[in-house]
């Protein structure tokens, strides 16, 4: 294949594309192949990656076990719907509930995580009876009607048109004013208030176990456990989008399990396919059974999206990648804090559980924190490192690799992460 690179592809898209569509770096690489842990330029140059499609080919890149599978389904039956018989969807979600925590063993395919969320919100106003919603500011739940009103970013609230959507945010449990605990307890004060308000008009309140794209933020252990209580006070589900954090990635196979609950529904994307479109929510067998009216995805759960996911999540029990992200989670967490004290000035903090972990920048001045990241990021990208950024100001380093990324990659990574930092300071 003839490579028109980066110049020609930044050509077509600024021709054909809408101009929402935005890219990393100054000087862009035309990425043309992938295999687990490492990406390939035009130029055949090799990266690696420690973004993973944000969170997405948690199992590697062109993973043969799981495209083998995907390449043999393609070649037999590549598309039916849900409306005719076939095994790999019945499969997937028979393994789904041997997989999901607690009383979730139902299960409904769709396509992207933003379906999988407008689905799950659907489903809890259908158990209800209620329609409202509460959220956590800084949130992201997708790009949907329904999840672009309750996403608390305002860079993702791309249309301006919410209002007649019932949704209640409240503050998330981190403020940087405040320690871990006190913000915790105003999150909860604030979600109590809103409760007694309105509790009889809310179907649900949806969050992120981790926020992802609102900077890795972590809730104190406690957290979730006084909100499920406050919720059931009032017969208000609790939904859990794990988009980004499931299957494995927090060093747990969910999210959630950190904080010792199970929601009433749990929406998941990304890492069920890596890379294969793919997505779902679930629930109980009593809050399923709400879901009557005809419903479908045209595409969710086709055959070779479910042998795909099925696939998945075959490699991830075998190879223990949850035990993978743990540990060297724990090791890459550790030597960021060490880079932390020696850069104070830039570093301001380092948060999240396994393989996905923020460092945020200059806190105290986030335009000037965006501004070293994207320099930290092209400085990396040019030593051979993909990684991403995200944060409400835009102004946190993101490391979410492959889970099957190596110690020595962890290494080599951190050793060139030093070096771009200290030609910053």
């Amino acid at each position: 294949m003839t490579y028109i690179g980066p110049e020609g592809i930044l050509a077509k898209r600024k021709a054909y594309f809408y101009p929402c569509t935005a890219h990393f770096y100054k000087n862009p690489p035309q990425l043309v192949r992938g295999s687990m842990q490492y990406l390939y330029d035009e130029l055949d140059q090799q990266y690696v990656d420690f973004f993973a499609g944000v969170s997405v080919v948690a199992c590697g890149h062109c993973n043969e076990q799981i495209t083998t599978a995907t390449i043999k389904q393609l070649q037999q039956l590549q598309h039916t719907t849900t409306i005719y018989l076939t095994q790999p969807m019945v499969d997937l979600s028979e393994k789904m509930a041997s997989v999901l925590p607690g009383k979730l063993n139902r299960t409904f395919f769709c396509n992207s995580g933003s379906e999988a969320n407008e689905g799950a919100m659907l489903l809890a106003r259908l158990y209800t009876g209620k329609s409202g919603f509460i959220a956590l500011e800084n949130g992201l739940h997708g790009r949907t009607y329904l999840t672009m009103a309750v996403t608390g970013i305002p860079m993702w609230r791309a249309d301006s048109n919410l209002d007649d959507v019932d949704v209640s945010f409240i503050p998330r449990p981190y403020d940087t004013k405040l320690t871990p605990d006190e913000a915790a307890t105003r999150s909860l004060d604030a979600l109590k208030k809103v409760l007694e308000e309105k509790g009889d008009q809310i179907a649900a309140m949806i969050v992120e176990p981790i926020q992802g794209n609102g900077g890795m933020i972590v809730p104190v252990p406690w957290y979730f456990q006084e909100v499920k209580k406050l919720l059931e006070q009032y017969n208000v589900l609790l939904i859990s989008d794990e988009i980004q954090t499931g299957f494995g990635r927090t060093g747990k196979m969910f999210a959630m399990e950190h904080f010792g609950i199970v929601p009433d529904i749990m929406s998941m994307a990304k890492a069920l396919g890596n890379g294969v479109p793919i997505s779902c929510f679930a629930s109980t067998d009593e809050i399923a059974s709400a879901f009557t009216k005809p419903s479908a995805s045209t595409f969710g759960g086709n055959p070779v999206s479910a042998v795909t996911a099925l696939a998945v999540l075959d490699y991830i029990e075998q190879e223990k990648l949850a035990n993978r992200a743990a540990d060297l989670g724990k090791m890459l967490k550790d030597h960021l804090v060490e880079l932390q004290s020696k850069y104070s000035s830039l570093i301001s903090d380092v948060r999240g559980l396994g393989l996905m972990l923020g460092m945020e920048m200059c806190a105290e001045d986030p335009a000037k924190g965006a501004v070293v990241v994207d320099q930290v990021l092209e400085i990396m990208k040019d030593r051979g490192f993909i990684i991403g950024k995200n944060g409400v100001n835009r102004n946190v380093i993101a490391f979410q690799p492959p889970l099957v990324v190596t110690e020595d990659d962890i290494n080599k990574m951190l050793s060139a992460l030093d070096v771009a930092i200290a030609a910053l300071v």
